[in-house]
């Protein structure tokens, strides 16, 4: 199985039609409100019409269940990405609600990450997303040692983010392991927060 891609920090209209033109698997969109790739004021059509083919995300941070259930409705998720503290409690709430919708739990890794947390939200989630630990939750433009990967025990699949770009190609290619399921990319593509290089991205599909 080919791996997914997910760009996410969408927000600009010609932006957005240009990388629908690419056709990634997931396009992100961040509702949280302290983040620079905010969406704000972001015309819900703009998601509503994406193409069947590319998948809705949207991005949240330790969000009321009501406002994430309102949002998913509203713009016509197909997937949630909790990038916070939610509980395995939260994501079993939010499958019961919106039982169509992909569950992807985030986690910030470093070397002292402890993959036990991910236990109790094994079959409440539909993947892990395996992020660079920071207190921005993401968007930092920064790796981490992927080595420590290998201390992933479960089999809930994962994507691959944190500061992932065009040299990380050949490393990506490398990993062996079947639970990869897709690299997530952002900040590494950008000319300007939530506006991404197509061309930059156009060729990193390509590679990978």
């Amino acid at each position: 199985m080919s791996l997914k891609l997910k760009v996410c920090g969408m927000r600009d209209p010609r932006n957005i039609e240009a990388l629908t033109a690419l056709e990634p698997d997931y396009m992100g969109f961040i509702f949280y409100g302290k983040s620079k790739r905010f969406v704000g004021d972001m015309d819900p059509v703009l998601v509503r019409s994406l193409p069947a083919s590319i998948k809705p995300t949207g991005v949240f941070v330790n969000e009321t269940l009501e406002e994430v259930l309102r949002i998913a409705r509203q713009y016509k998720l197909t997937a949630l990405q909790l990038h916070g503290a939610e509980s395995p409690e939260y994501c079993q709430l939010i499958k019961d609600q919106l039982p169509n919708i992909e569950v992807i739990k985030a986690f910030g890794v470093d070397e002292n990450f402890n993959f036990d947390l991910l236990n109790n939200y094994q079959g409440l989630v539909d993947y892990f997303l395996f992020d660079t630990q920071t207190t921005e939750h993401g968007g930092s433009g920064k790796t981490f040692d992927w080595a420590v990967l290998k201390q992933y025990q479960l089999n809930v699949p994962y994507f691959l983010s944190g500061g992932i770009g065009l040299d990380q190609v050949a490393q990506i290619k490398e990993i062996v392991d079947p639970r990869l399921y897709a690299v997530d990319v952002n900040s590494r593509f950008e000319i300007s927060p939530a506006f991404k290089n197509i061309d930059q991205l156009t060729t990193f599909k390509n590679q990978l």
